[in-house]
């Protein structure tokens, strides 16, 4: 089974998406924030986002746990590690995220309430659904009714 590294696994969010992903995925759990004393076993420690060192220190993360994708959960992780796209590639890890470009052009929905469909994009496919879909960006998000949009999701 493949494994998915998720940043941001304290927001609710993170919690959310690990368990939609679980049946498809060995889910590594990481986060930039106080990890509670109780979850301290479950998650792993990262830098912040706007750390310099921050994707490099991701790809060692990932390559160490055996991981071929990481999902960040957190704005300032999807900028950063979004610049970095090309050297996770030569790697063999796919980062769900959309390019600096798309990121640029992309409309933004913090803590999505539970009641829209989440959608996790790779390569024009759902991982979740296993759907193919019409939509160029990776990353988690929310898929217009009419399949030709594509928000991103973000825990905040």
């Amino acid at each position: 089974m493949e494994k998915i590294l998720i940043t941001g696994a304290t927001y609710g969010l993170g919690v959310r998406v690990a368990k939609m992903l679980e049946s498809s995925f060995e889910v590594v759990l990481s986060a930039s924030e106080n990890i509670p004393e109780f979850m301290s076993h479950k998650i792993i420690s990262i830098p912040k986002g706007v750390n310099p060192t921050f994707a490099h220190e991701m790809l060692k993360l990932a390559l160490d746990k055996g991981c071929s994708y990481i999902l960040p959960l957190l704005l300032l992780e999807i900028e950063s590690l979004s610049e970095s796209l090309v050297l996770f590639e030569e790697y063999g890890i796919t980062v769900l995220c959309p390019s600096k470009a798309q990121l640029e052009d992309m409309e933004i929905v913090p803590n999505p309430p539970k009641e829209l469909p989440l959608s996790v994009l790779v390569n024009k496919r759902d991982l979740l659904t296993q759907r193919e879909v019409d939509i160029e960006a990776n990353g988690l998000g929310i898929i217009s009714d009419s399949g030709e949009e594509f928000l991103l999701a973000i825990a905040r």
